[in-house]
């Protein structure tokens, strides 16, 4: 599919996040964050929004998940967003 460039408005949780120019939710593809509301998520969300929140993102979609949400690859100043989570994971 096409690559699109899009402004992220909000991060929802640390694998997951709107844009300006979506009405669905984006799930970054291949990573599994620790879920919402845990310690644990609470740091992957906010990881996540010191990486992309306000920031343009460029987002290739490879699937569609069982609850409607966009799993796309992302890349975030011409790098790939799930290496940059997995880096800033380890610090």
């Amino acid at each position: 599919m096409a690559k699109r460039k899009e402004t992220v408005t909000r991060v929802i949780d640390g694998d997951t996040f709107i844009t300006s120019s979506r009405k669905r939710v984006v799930r970054v593809a291949n990573v599994d964050a620790p879920e919402k509301g845990t310690k644990a998520g609470d740091r992957a969300a906010q990881r996540l929004r010191n990486l992309i929140e306000g920031k343009k993102v460029e987002i290739e979609t490879v699937a569609r998940d069982v609850f409607g949400r966009t799993v796309a690859r992302v890349k975030v100043g011409g790098r790939s967003l799930k290496t940059a989570l997995k880096r800033n994971s380890k610090r």
